[in-house]
């Protein structure tokens, strides 16, 4: 009796493995799919970036570093993300390499602009700015604003001698400050 227990307990066991598994309708993400095809880390990098997730961007630019190398497209993900975490020297040795590479777009330029711009490095971060407009052929408007930033601030970069000012902060109340002409 215990015999023809234990193999009904094995057999069910058994076909149990052979059933589909359930269709996905918690929650939570679904698991790994067994067989399925993974979605491209650049498309997945991109995505993240747009929803400003942009430590999982890195980690999906990596994961397409692995599987294609360190082309173009994988190294401007990887300065882009870096940008965006304030990681400005990691950012701009990745965009530097990335625009080497001969397939680099607009945007790698532009990007290494803003960081240069970012570091106070006005009359390069202007060229690369130049340079991402000229292959842009103007079309960008981000290119363009971040060109126009980039001369303002390399044509106000010279302060000149500092005056004597007659104003001072006072504070009113908790956080409320005014300033007023020392009399």
């Amino acid at each position: 009796m215990i015999g023809r227990a234990v193999v009904f307990l094995v057999g069910t066991l058994a076909l149990a493995g052979c059933l589909t598994p359930p269709k996905h309708d918690g929650p939570f993400a679904p698991g790994v799919a067994p067989g399925g095809q993974a979605v491209d880390g650049l498309l997945v990098g991109h995505r993240l970036m747009d929803a400003g997730e942009y430590e999982l961007a890195h980690k999906a630019y990596t994961r397409a570093a692995v599987t294609q190398g360190l082309t173009a497209d994988v190294l401007a993900g990887l300065g882009s993300a870096n940008l965006a975490l304030g990681r400005l020297g990691t950012a701009e040795r990745l965009l530097r390499e990335a625009i080497e590479k001969t397939d680099a777009t607009p945007e790698t330029w532009n990007n290494l602009g803003v960081v240069l711009v970012e570091q106070g490095e006005y009359p390069e971060a202007e060229q690369m700015l130049r340079r991402a407009y000229a292959l842009d052929n103007g079309e960008s408007d981000a290119i363009r604003d971040n060109l126009r930033l980039a001369l303002a601030k390399s044509e106000n970069s010279d302060y000149g001698e500092p005056e004597e000012q007659d104003y001072k902060l006072v504070r009113r109340g908790s956080g409320d400050f005014l300033v007023r002409k020392i009399p």
